[in-house]
């Protein structure tokens, strides 16, 4: 039987069983990003129908199940938490949500230095700016990151000025001074010097390279959206193939307890619990 016709029941004992198991949430309508707050609470943005406006929505995930938080947005993908205030990279702008669930365009397009093509994913520091990978036309051209100040201000990190730079895609700061930058286009993984926009490479062979997220032993998790996968690299550089047979591994998250990897299966309209031991 098909995961997204497991009867409630059976979901209910899937999310109360063992810690080794599988925990999987349905009904999702292309999950792209999933963020979970330092209080707990477990955010999922929903794309919708790519291309249509205004059907894009954030939800909450609670008891098992996603309830709407936050409804009437474009195709909402990377997330990223300042304070109480929820930001989403929403096509070609930045958005701004509050507890209640309102929001309001924080970056509008014209605020960015070239026009965005694809905001994707989002990140946050300890200083309240916010970094947003732009992915270009996800062929190679047109991708950035970006940086936000609290005040809304746009700069750029890096750009295809670098040839390297081809479609950029999940983000993970690293403390105030570097950013770890994960590839769409070539599946490479770099590091990125936030002062100066110089790059170094860190691994390579993620396919369409999506989401990072580093758990508390600091093992870095990578998840390849074009080929269902997601890859595990220790701090002594072992890469480890974890999991695969996912349609499209999306935008990850390290789970409350510490314990899975949630893992948005976009194209399969799930959220997984990936055990996150070895």
């Amino acid at each position: 039987m098909s995961k997204k016709f497991v009867p409630f029941i059976t979901l209910c004992l899937l999310w109360a069983g063992p810690v080794w198991a599988e925990r999987v949430v349905t009904g999702l309508k292309n999950p792209e990003s999933v963020l979970v707050t330092a209080g707990g609470r477990i955010y999922v943005s929903e794309i919708g129908e790519f291309g249509k406006d205004g059907d894009g929505r954030i939800s909450l995930i609670e008891g098992g199940r996603a309830k709407p938080f936050a409804t009437g947005m474009d195709d909402p993908k990377g997330l990223a938490m300042i304070g109480d205030a929820l930001y989403v990279a929403d096509k070609t702008r930045i958005l701004k949500v509050e507890r209640n669930g309102k929001w309001r365009v924080f970056v509008p397009a014209d605020a960015f230095p070239a026009k965005p093509q694809f905001l994707n994913d989002l990140a946050a520091d300890k200083s309240g700016n916010l970094y947003v990978s732009d992915s270009g036309d996800l062929n190679g051209k047109g991708g950035a990151v970006y940086r936000i100040s609290p005040q809304g201000k746009v700069s750029v990190v890096v750009s295809d000025e670098d040839k390297r730079v081809l479609a950029p895609n999940g983000l993970l700061p690293e403390g105030e001074e570097k950013m770890l930058m994960v590839d769409f286009f070539s599946g490479v993984l770099y590091r990125i010097t936030l002062k100066t926009g110089g790059m170094v490479q860190v691994a390579e062979g993620f396919g369409g390279g999506d989401g990072l997220a580093r758990d508390r032993r600091g093992v870095l998790w990578i998840s390849d959206w074009k080929n269902g996968r997601v890859f595990s690299l220790k701090k002594d550089g072992t890469l480890k193939l974890v999991k695969a047979g996912y349609q499209s591994a999306a935008d990850i998250a390290l789970s409350p307890d510490g314990k899975f990897i949630l893992v948005p299966d976009m194209k399969a309209g799930e959220l997984h619990w990936l055990p996150a031991g070895d």
